[in-house]
């Protein structure tokens, strides 16, 4: 999903072209021939204390790839890492989980077929499967079998191989079942405004679309309300739609909200006249019902009649006793490398929650974040061998503020992955600076264009990347730098970033 425009804090800020003649002439600025690690650290630390950065909090490490710090600041104090939690979640599945996993989502049906008609209600029973989403899964889009079009192409196959079954009939309900993990559904320390958007999607054992509808706004007729619609329709959906088409000279103000708990979305605010249409994305709060609602749809389309109501539960015994016998049809999702891509490519926060349930449903008897982070945890502290009093994490999208991470964590997690066979799993969704991801526009016209691989990360007043910068002939260098309490734009912090990292990529 394309990320959307957000209010500001959450907006991501790319860097603007005019900072790349100062990148460039920094480059020129040092020395030929390179510059020992006391000159470095002496570089970067001119960087960091430059005014206003100088009133940021700072944490840096530069690592080479047998584990020597060539340059730090803070590494060990714990900081906000924002999207770089992902990191941790991203290795950890990739080493843990068996090279191709995947799970199904299966229905199941509440009493037997009798000519054709399922007698009892069916059930749409989700593991986990993050990779029902329209998006493309590698960086090259022209491989084969890359780019999943349509995000409803795997239930309808569903659907369609239950019809095969010789099913026309569900005399009962259907219901949406994603009780495959925990029945809370949002984490508790994520901000309550946060939950209206797709960044904040509830995480469920089903879900579809990443669970966001998109909301499409365009000027109207001056004075009158402005045109929105939602895509795609769901039942049981409103729209109150309380803005108003203004002048092109006056303040834009459109805001979404929800009524808590419902799918009652109420607009509110002013937009300007000749606003193009311009997307949104907006969670939604029910997952299981959401999925159910579309495989409803596409039952009726395979020629399937459901007489009873569309449904949905968490109550991992409401369904058990249907779930003992076969499935009356089953599909696969995407193997595990491709969940990883958009976590980290991207930077696809509900991605990373599924990710990391499935991770605790998997190793840790439950399909919950508590679960999850165990089996994070100790991955981190058996056999990356980090500090285990130097990370804290609540989430695997870095959403919560409650997150806190060193640099030095991040340096040592991404230096053991480098020697680890499952490094390419990983690796593969890194961004690269000026190709596709959330480095399209980072070091773009400097020698590292092409060169870093790295993750970042944003949220109000803190920005981070953590990764690798290529050299040709030698293995890549490492590194992890975090601004936090900042109160400058993202868009400056990037920039100073970018400038901290280009320096330590000179030869």
């Amino acid at each position: 999903m394309r990320p959307s425009p957000l209010p500001p804090r959450w907006r991501p800020q790319a860097p603007q072209t005019r900072h790349l003649a100062l990148l460039v002439g920094l480059l020129a600025a040092v020395p030929a021939g390179g510059a020992n690690a006391q000159t470095l650290s002496g570089d970067v630390a001119r960087l960091l204390d430059a005014t206003p950065f100088n009133r940021n909090h700072w944490g840096l490490v530069v690592m080479d790839p047998g584990g020597r710090i060539l340059a730090s600041r803070h590494p060990d104090q714990l900081f906000m890492p924002a999207s770089n939690t992902k990191l941790l979640v991203s290795a950890a599945a990739a080493v843990l989980l068996p090279r191709g996993f995947t799970v199904k989502t299966s229905v199941y049906g509440g009493g037997p077929v009798v000519q054709g008609t399922v007698t009892g209600d069916l059930v749409l029973y989700g593991r986990g499967d993050p990779t029902l989403s329209k998006r493309c899964y590698a960086g090259d889009t022209l491989q084969a079998g890359v780019c999943q079009r349509d995000a409803e192409e795997p239930l309808r196959q569903l659907a369609q191989r239950l019809r095969r079954s010789g099913v026309t009939r569900i005399a009962g309900d259907l219901v949406g079942d994603g009780s495959w993990f925990e029945p809370l559904m949002v984490h508790p320390t994520w901000e309550v405004y946060d939950l209206n958007w797709w960044y904040a999607a509830p995480v469920s054992g089903l879900g579809i679309h990443d669970n966001a509808v998109s909301v499409i706004h365009a000027g109207g007729v001056l004075g009158e309300p402005a045109t929105i619609r939602i895509e795609p329709v769901v039942e049981g959906m409103t729209l109150e739609n309380r803005t108003t088409t203004v002048a092109d000279r006056e303040p834009q103000t459109l805001d979404y909200t929800r009524n808590a708990g419902t799918l009652q979305i109420i607009a509110e605010g002013t937009v300007r006249q000749s606003t193009r249409p311009t997307t949104q994305y907006f969670a939604l709060p029910d997952p299981n019902y959401y999925t159910a609602t579309v495989f409803r749809r596409l039952l009726a389309e395979a020629g399937i009649t459901v007489l009873g109501t569309t449904r949905s539960t968490t109550d991992s015994l409401a369904t058990r006793s249907l779930r003992q016998g076969a499935a009356l049809a089953e599909v696969a999702s995407r193997p595990i490398e491709d969940w990883i891509y958009p976590v980290l490519n991207s930077s696809q926060n509900w991605f990373a929650e599924m990710l990391l349930k499935q991770l605790g449903k998997q190793f840790g008897g439950e399909g919950s974040w508590r679960a999850g982070h165990q089996v994070v945890r100790r991955f981190l502290i058996d056999s990356v061998r980090v500090d285990s009093t130097q990370f804290r994490a609540m989430d695997g999208s870095g959403l919560s503020g409650q997150n806190l991470v060193s640099p030095l964590v991040f340096a040592k997690l991404l230096q053991w992955m480098q020697a680890h066979p499952r490094y390419e799993a990983f690796a593969a969704g890194l961004p690269r600076s000026g190709e596709r991801g959330s480095l399209r526009t980072r070091f773009v016209a400097t020698p590292l264009e092409g060169h870093v691989r790295a993750k970042t990360g944003t949220i109000a007043g803190v920005n981070s990347l953590s990764g690798y910068i290529e050299r040709p002939g030698q293995r890549p260098l490492i590194f992890s730098i975090v601004a936090n309490h900042h109160a400058l734009s993202s868009a400056a912090v990037v920039r100073q970033i970018d400038s901290v990292v280009v320096r330590v990529g000179r030869p």
